[in-house]
């Protein structure tokens, strides 16, 4: 089994919702548990500033499965929830479930980046990793918590 650190993103068709939609979700892929979830937090976009504030959280996981076959997963339960691919990037979005951490595994695939590629200049990814796990220290070396006080959490509230 591999411990594994999911962030979970919607700002569209009541986020709430969502959330706990792909979560009920998550409890089900085979040879997988949820473990802990952290608080539910109220960001700005990163992205386009014109559109509504997201609820972020991360859930730490067990799992048995390889990464591709945990990202098949995920990306399903993001399509069931009518989650849709643009051209935009970080645009609205009903349902976003990104691995962040997958073990100590890197990996750099066209389909997936391990770590997550950009996790360290995000607050709203940074700031329930830490939540859940003070002390996590990245493949890198880096301890993710230093990686937090590098940046502006300020705008980032309870949900």
């Amino acid at each position: 089994m591999t411990l594994v650190y999911l962030a979970l993103g919607s700002n569209l068709a009541e986020p709430l919702r969502q959330v706990e939609s792909a979560l009920l979700a998550l409890n089900a892929v085979p040879q997988t548990s949820l473990i802990r979830l952290s608080a539910f937090y109220r960001t700005p976009p990163y992205g386009p500033p014109y559109q509504p504030d997201f609820l972020n959280a991360v859930a730490e996981l067990d799992t048995a499965l390889t990464p591709l076959a945990l990202l098949d997963h995920t990306q399903r339960i993001e399509l069931e929830q009518g989650r849709e691919r643009k051209a935009e990037r970080w645009g609205p979005r009903t349902i976003d479930l990104d691995i962040l951490l997958f073990g100590d595994l890197t990996l750099n695939t066209p389909r997936l980046i391990l770590p997550h590629y950009d996790m360290h200049n995000r607050a709203f990814m940074l700031l329930p990793l830490v939540e859940l796990s003070p002390g996590i220290t990245l493949p890198n070396g880096k301890k993710a918590a230093d990686l937090l006080a590098g940046l502006d959490s300020s705008t980032i509230r309870f949900w």
